[in-house]
């Protein structure tokens, strides 16, 4: 069988599929408008986040039996419309787990003690050892929104930097930590982490009302999916000085070119790196490449 796999997937993954049998269009380097052409006659499609497999795509391959997701969120691709089809779609949920939440912990300890400024200061010549006073995690409150796999491996390293941990959850609740309102999380954390992905109830989910409740100085962080939190009412509050530092792995709309959060010294951001490790790459490819060979083998 034909496979497209239309964004650059780990070497690893590849070669799992070669060594079944199947054809493997590397189709990476392609324009997007290509993709419909090229999908014609392929019997499964492999994609990361740079693919949108929506309608268009998906009825461009009347012999399509597989979409397959290397990551975790499939807001790129059109889930219903594959249904309909009777196309499976997988996805790989707990290869890059670790990786976001390194991230996650690397932004709440660097908007703690600026190592940011501190590197740059340092770099120029500066020497600011007096102005630099951080503060510690330990005994701070750490909020998390969603906690699912993700959410739960955060609150396990903030536990074990002697913190505390509140999870909200509106699908689930947690057995290890204590469960609050979002009122409740925004009103006592000390840190507010959002793990959920972006759906119609979770779209602005923090916003001014959040805000206005929580405390001043309050860290703010987001590596899962942009949306979740009101821009805006984040601009102002940062303005404000009611929120310290907002840590940006995610935007509404990325890139974020022209987004005036990237004109505040108090921003933390990356380009949507979350999943970004050479670990976290090679486990989602191995693991994609098994869930669509499952697939095509009936399983």
């Amino acid at each position: 069988m034909k496979i497209m796999v239309s964004d650059k997937l780990a070497a690893e993954g590849v070669r799992k599929m070669e060594a079944a049998g199947h054809e493997v269009l590397k189709a990476w380097d392609e324009p997007k408008e290509k993709l419909p052409q090229l999908i014609a006659d392929c019997d499964a499609l492999v994609i990361r986040s740079a693919t949108k497999a929506n309608k268009a795509l998906i009825d461009a391959a009347p012999k399509l039996k597989v979409i397959g997701r290397a990551g975790i969120g499939l807001d790129n691709v059109d889930v219903e419309h594959a249904k309909s089809k009777g196309i499976v779609v997988v996805n790989t949920p707990t290869a890059t787990t670790i990786s976001v939440a390194e991230l996650t912990f690397t932004f709440i300890l660097a908007s703690y003690r600026d190592i940011i400024t501190g590197t740059n200061t340092t770099k120029a010549g500066k020497w600011e050892k007096k102005t630099l006073k951080g503060n510690e995690v330990y005994g701070k409150t750490l909020g998390v929104a969603g906690i699912g796999r993700i959410g739960q491996a955060v609150a396990e390293r903030a536990v074990a930097f002697g913190m505390n941990v509140l999870a909200y959850d509106p699908y689930v609740k947690s057995d290890k930590y204590e469960n609050v309102t979002l009122d409740d999380l925004a009103a006592r954390s000390d840190f507010i982490t959002l793990h959920l992905p972006l759906t119609p109830e979770t779209k602005h989910m923090i916003s001014k009302k959040q805000f206005d409740s929580m405390k001043n100085g309050v860290v703010i962080l987001n590596v899962a999916r942009g949306g979740t939190i009101d821009e805006n009412a984040l601009y102002e509050a940062m303005k404000s000085g009611k929120v310290k530092a907002a840590c940006l792995d995610v935007f509404e709309v990325e890139p974020p070119t022209g987004n005036k959060l990237l004109e505040l010294p108090n921003l933390l951001c990356t380009p949507h790196i979350g999943a970004q490790t050479a670990e976290g790459q090679t486990r989602a490819g191995i693991m994609v490449a098994e869930a669509v060979l499952e697939k095509l083998a009936g399983k």
